[in-house]
C-alpha cells in the first residue's frame, strides 16, 4: 500500500502538472469517444495499451470481459447499466471488447464444478460464457491445450460482440453506422494486439 500512496503523491507532483490544462477541462465533464470493455486482470491496462489520455475511454472491466445479453431486470446490473450510459448518455462512437492471453476467467470455464464451491458468484458470472466452451470443444484444434486457450479467448471476444448486438440501442446505431464495434485479443508477453475481422472470421495483427 505504501507504494500506491507514494504513487498518488508523485502523480500530483508530476503527471497532473504536466496535463494540468487537460484535467481542468475534464473537471467540467467528459466526452469519451470509445467504450472499452476489458478484463479485470491486473496485467491489462486499457490506457497503457492504447496510449489514451484521461477522458478518452469509458472503461468497463469485469472477469473475462463478459457482456451480459440485454434484458430488463429489477436487479442491479453494473455492466449493462454502464453500457447503457456510455451509448445513450455519452454517445460513444466505438465499443472495443478486449480479451487477453492467459485469461484466468476463460481458463476457469474448463474447471470442474467443485472448483467453484466457495465462489458461487464467479461460477454464475462465467456461466454466461459456457456457450464459448461448448463451441471450442467441437473444434478439433482444441485438443492442444495452447490452441484451446487462444480459441477460447478469441471465441469469447466474438461472443461478447454478438451479445452487444442484443442491446436494441446498440443494434440500431450499429446498423446506422454511427457506432462501430471492435474485437481485440491482447497478447501480454509480446504487447501485440490482434483485431477481429468479421468478414474474414479471424483475428489478425494490427498495423
Amino acid at each position: 500500500m505504501e507504494k500506491i500512496l507514494k504513487g498518488v503523491v508523485e502523480f500530483r507532483k508530476h503527471d497532473f502538472e504536466k496535463h494540468r490544462a487537460l484535467f481542468e477541462g475534464l473537471g467540467q465533464g467528459q466526452q469519451p469517444h470509445t467504450l472499452f470493455i476489458g478484463c479485470s486482470d491486473s496485467r491489462v491496462d486499457p490506457n497503457l495499451i492504447t496510449r489514451s489520455l484521461p477522458g478518452e475511454l469509458f472503461i468497463i472491466r469485469n472477469v473475462a470481459n463478459i457482456v451480459p445479453q440485454y434484458r430488463e431486470s429489477g436487479e442491479y446490473l453494473a455492466t449493462t447499466s454502464a453500457i447503457e450510459y456510455a451509448v445513450l448518455a455519452l454517445e460513444v462512437e466505438n465499443i472495443v471488447v478486449c480479451g487477453h492471453s492467459n485469461c484466468g476467467g476463460c481458463a476457469a470455464l474448463y474447471l470442474p464444478e467443485e472448483s467453484f464451491a466457495n465462489m458461487p458468484h464467479t461460477r454464475r458470472w462465467l456461466g454466461q460464457a459456457w456457450v464459448v466452451r461448448r463451441r471450442v470443444e467441437q473444434n478439433p484444434e482444441a485438443a492442444d491445450i495452447g490452441a484451446r486457450e487462444w480459441l477460447t479467448e478469441q471465441g469469447n471476444v466474438v461472443q461478447q460482440l454478438r451479445n452487444l448486438l442484443s442491446y436494441p440501442f446498440i443494434r440500431e446505431r450499429f446498423k446506422q453506422g454511427s457506432l462501430k464495434l471492435h474485437g481485440w485479443h491482447y497478447i501480454i508477453p509480446s504487447g501485440k494486439v490482434l483485431a477481429y475481422d468479421p468478414l474474414k472470421g479471424y483475428f489478425g495483427e494490427m498495423y
